[in-house]
């Protein structure tokens, strides 16, 4: 077998969550582009059709639905739709999620960053924390819930779960529900991959640094803030979705087939610490 062949995706069923933008959408091209058929679930109708259209032009195979992953009924039937059409479901990406608004620093550039009084623990409500827990940690795991329902009868199935940087590194300015989730959902993916290891599932998740997507508003595509971002970064750029395409298509395909259990930090090193 020539190695170009472990990282064959042709013929596969797959769904992306939050598949719309950013990320998600990078993740839908990877795999649709290297032959896969593709399902987009996301919250947003417009996009939606917005972009099935337009990579439908391209020749691809995508199809998309309106799903909100905090409603696991419309969740577990739009991904049952999925596999019943594909006759199988070989992947799985767990990545809608929503920023939780700005943390106790109100800003991500300048010299003196600020305090931000509704970001700080005692003003916290909890309608902000439960959004962002229901949506980044339940969410994930409701996805993963109905994607094992499928994988396991077939014993075979890829699993990928979208973290953060910030599951691992605090960072002021990002909100603490944020940063809760996406460790939450790192230990989660831990756990899924050992229980469903035996059954030649894999789990693993991939852990963004910053990244240009719409999330939090849409800040990242300010570019002072990606020129100001890219000084603490060794790589000094931030990340596009682009830079997570050979990653994904790594961990779908039968490359990654040992791999289980792993969080992949992709943030051009600035997890690292800050250089010059």
């Amino acid at each position: 077998m020539k190695i170009a062949d472990l990282f064959k995706v042709e013929g596969y069923g797959v769904v992306v969550t939050g598949g719309a933008s950013g990320l998600g959408l990078g993740f839908v091209e990877a795999l649709a582009a290297n032959g896969a058929r593709v399902t987009m679930l996301d919250i947003d109708e417009k996009r939606i059709a917005a972009e099935t259209e337009r990579l439908r032009r391209a020749g691809l195979d995508v199809r998309g639905a309106v799903v909100d992953v905090r409603d696991h009924a419309t969740l577990d039937r739009e991904i049952d739709a999925a596999a019943d059409l594909y006759g199988r479901l070989d992947v799985v990406f767990a990545n809608a999620g929503v920023d939780s608004g700005p943390g106790f620093i109100g800003q991500w550039v300048g010299a003196h960053r600020t305090r931000n009084p509704e970001g700080e623990l005692e003003s916290y409500s909890d309608e902000r924390w439960q959004r962002v827990i229901d949506i980044n940690l339940t969410g994930v795991f409701a996805t993963c819930r109905a994607a094992a329902r499928h994988m396991k009868p077939r014993r075979s199935g890829r699993i990928i779960i979208t973290t953060s940087l910030a599951a691992l590194k605090s960072e002021a300015v990002i909100g603490a529900a944020y940063m809760a989730a996406k460790a939450g959902a790192a230990h989660f993916m831990r756990n899924a991959a050992l229980e469903l290891a035996t059954y030649d599932i894999t789990v693993n998740a991939v852990a963004p640094g910053f990244f240009v997507t719409n999330i939090g508003g849409g800040h990242a595509h300010n570019p002072a803030t990606q020129q100001a971002v890219a000084k603490s970064v060794p790589m000094h750029r931030v990340g596009w979705p682009k830079d997570m395409a050979g990653l994904a298509l790594f961990l779908a395909s039968p490359a990654s087939g040992y791999l289980t259990g792993q969080q992949i930090v992709i943030d051009g090193g600035w997890g690292l610490g800050e250089v010059d």
